[in-house]
């Protein structure tokens, strides 16, 4: 049997880490079919346990990254 995923919803400022209940920004879909999500922090401390149970991962990280600032003192 094959079964087919939807790709994921992007995350929102809505959605809250399942440990510290900061901004989420992975979302873990587990291979026993449950979901966790968990802010950059507690995705990096726990990443090796959820690479082997995770059937999907999501990650919005990337979006913390800061943004760089051009401008001119004129």
């Amino acid at each position: 049997m094959t079964t087919a995923t939807a790709p994921s919803a992007p995350l929102s400022a809505l959605d809250r880490c399942d440990r510290c209940g900061a901004q989420a920004y992975l979302r873990v879909l587990l291979a026993s079919g449950g979901e966790l999500l968990f802010c950059a922090h507690h995705a990096r401390e726990h990443a090796p346990k959820l690479r082997e149970v995770a059937a999907e991962m999501h990650d919005e990280t990337g979006k913390l990254a800061s943004p760089t600032v051009s401008g001119s003192d004129d």
